[in-house]
């Protein structure tokens, strides 16, 4: 079902192209200070003590023209879903194409599917960012593999408002590594196959996210049958048992 309601929901939102027009200083300000706002919501906000059952995450992903954003690099779309506990509310879907004058390389292109018609009609960078975080708010954030979402994020956040990226980003490795220490498995693509969890389109974010996100309940499932009650105690595991 939930296919088919990503499906809907990337149809719909491909529907709708946004004008590129200038945007007044003031209500750039204003987009701005809501993010900066946010961010200092999030210092007073600890997840570490939500029961797994009850605790809110964002699983989410980006594609990007290449892995170093502090070498030019640049983001092209974000693509997440909401969780509680280990359900995916399929419901609450976020995707964004990002604004880019440049195209992006032959390779990219055919990797991502995202083409640089659809990138010169997309939302320029600060306003997909307080969209995407209005939808996250202060809840935590989850991704495969989440060095580099967490780069990206990270310089995006600086160029738009001058502070540093605060929310907290766990890897979906954090998990696995605990409820499956035996399996060394590294791609998205075997923890799905091992999972059997389908991926209508690889390399798209929001169809990776879900994907990532089915990930996580799987092992969110086996932490709680582990005995584990939260994050705090996969991090006092964690510590314990590192070499």
């Amino acid at each position: 079902m939930i296919m088919n309601q990503m499906l809907a929901f990337i149809k719909q939102m491909s529907g709708k192209i946004t004008e590129i027009n200038p945007v007044s200083s003031q209500t750039d300000a204003r987009k701005i200070a809501f993010i900066r706002n946010l961010q200092k919501e999030l210092k007073q906000k600890d997840a570490l003590h939500v029961p797994f059952r009850q605790l809110p995450v964002v699983v989410f992903d980006i594609e990007t023209t290449g892995f170093y954003p502090y070498h030019g690099d640049r983001m092209l779309s974000i693509g997440a879903v909401k969780m509680k506990g280990a359900d995916v509310l399929e419901n609450q879907l976020f995707y964004k194409t990002i604004y880019n004058a440049l195209p992006p390389s032959e390779e990219i292109a055919d990797l991502t599917g995202i083409t640089a018609w659809e990138l010169t009609q997309a939302q320029q960078l600060l306003d997909v960012l307080r969209e995407f975080y209005r939808f996250v708010q202060s809840d935590t954030l989850v991704a495969h593999h989440s060095s580099h979402e967490k780069q990206f994020m990270e310089q995006a956040s600086w160029n738009v408002t001058r502070k540093n990226f605060q929310h907290r980003i766990i890897d979906t490795n954090f998990l696995t590594k605990v409820v499956s220490p035996e399996i060394d498995h590294v791609h998205l693509d075997d923890w799905c196959e091992y999972y059997s969890i389908p991926i209508k389109q690889r390399h798209h974010a929001l169809y990776d996210a879900v994907a990532t996100a089915q990930l996580w309940s799987e092992n969110i499932v086996k932490a709680e049958e582990m005995g584990f009650r939260n994050l705090r105690d996969i991090y006092i595991h964690l510590a314990n048992h590192s070499s």
